[in-house]
């Protein structure tokens, strides 16, 4: 559906007519853009878009289906860009992403919105509280929305750390590390990471394109040259972004390493311990079979000391064992 729709000249807004040709035309005559926001439309609902503003068939049908990664496609008579704006719950632990599609012409700027993790109202309210900004055309409503989304990055990327070091604060605390809810919670981390990851990564070349850095500098069409330095400052916020989500991984990717050495340290002193006390059970296991064999002729079997004998041989045997094996730390 159609969330907003309205005409922006000279950096102020004006509502606009119901009619979306009426909208582009008055837009062009008074030398400013439309700017149309819909959220999760229907084929039916976009078709009339489509057909206003000659959007491309193969962008229309990616803005329909959504799940597309970061991109920025160059057609004859629009520019269109895929942003993922991500969301992290806290209380859950979860990394989801959104996806906002726009199409950007000469005087006009449709936007796609999938999921509720990416409301442009608050990207809007601020252009119309700069209108300097907002008058450089469609070309600032793409770099906004564009600086908006990798802003909300970097505040992610900075809760993600904030939660793998309690993490790894309890991986190698003395206890917290034997949990055995710690190798799946590590695991469900390293997925955040990943879909972090999805929404980052493809993102750095479109802003590259965008801010002249990239294809030997070739402009972008429906893009205003003097607009690149901006551009360049999202994507040097972009790269710091990427940055962190390459250490998260690798840190990520350690403390797991880290968890299963201990668990594998663990493993090795209990079998230890088990294998010590196994031996201090042979002794005494082994001197009663030889006295349990009921044979006539053994010596000291017929001794009046024998039983106390046998039985003070076997605790001095499993004190010395045990005096040894404590001296080794096997115990």
């Amino acid at each position: 559906m159609i969330v907003d729709c309205a005409i922006y000249r000279d950096g102020q807004r004006t509502e606009g007519p119901e009619d979306l040709s009426d909208a582009l035309g008055e837009a062009r005559t008074a030398g400013g853009f439309v700017w149309i926001g819909l959220h999760e439309p229907t084929e039916s609902e976009f078709d009339h878009v489509t057909r206003e503003f000659g959007l491309h068939p193969l962008a229309v049908e990616d803005a329909l289906k959504a799940h597309q990664r970061p991109k920025l496609e160059v057609y004859d008579d629009s520019l269109f860009v895929v942003l993922k704006p991500v969301a992290y719950e806290p209380q859950s632990d979860t990394v989801s992403s959104g996806e906002i599609m726009i199409f950007l012409g000469d005087s006009f700027v449709v936007t796609v919105r999938h999921g509720e993790g990416a409301a442009l109202k608050a990207v809007r309210h601020r252009l119309e509280q700069e209108p300097e900004l907002l008058g450089k055309g469609p070309t600032a409503v793409l770099y906004a929305v564009a600086d908006a989304t990798v802003d909300h990055y970097l505040d992610v990327a900075a809760e993600l750390q904030a939660d793998l070091e309690g993490l790894e604060a309890e991986v190698f605390s003395p206890d917290g590390g034997g949990s055995r809810n710690t190798a799946s919670r590590i695991y469900d981390f390293k997925r955040q990471v990943l879909e972090f990851r999805r929404a980052t990564g493809p993102l750095a070349l479109p802003m590259s394109r965008l801010g002249g850095t990239a294809l030997h500098g070739v402009a972008v069409p429906f893009v205003d040259d003097r607009a690149q330095p901006f551009f360049r400052d999202v994507s040097d916020h972009l790269t710091r972004v990427n940055e962190s989500v390459e250490n998260l991984d690798r840190l990520v990717s350690d403390i797991l390493s880290a968890h299963l050495a201990q668990m594998s340290v663990r493993q090795n002193d209990d079998m230890r311990k088990i294998s010590a006390w196994a031996a201090m059970a042979a002794i005494p296991t082994m001197l009663a079979g030889v006295y349990g064999m009921n044979f006539d002729h053994m010596p000291e079997l017929r001794w009046v000391w024998s039983y106390p004998a046998l039985i003070a041989l076997m605790a001095v045997l499993e004190v010395m064992v045990f005096r040894l094996f404590k001296h080794r730390g096997w115990l």
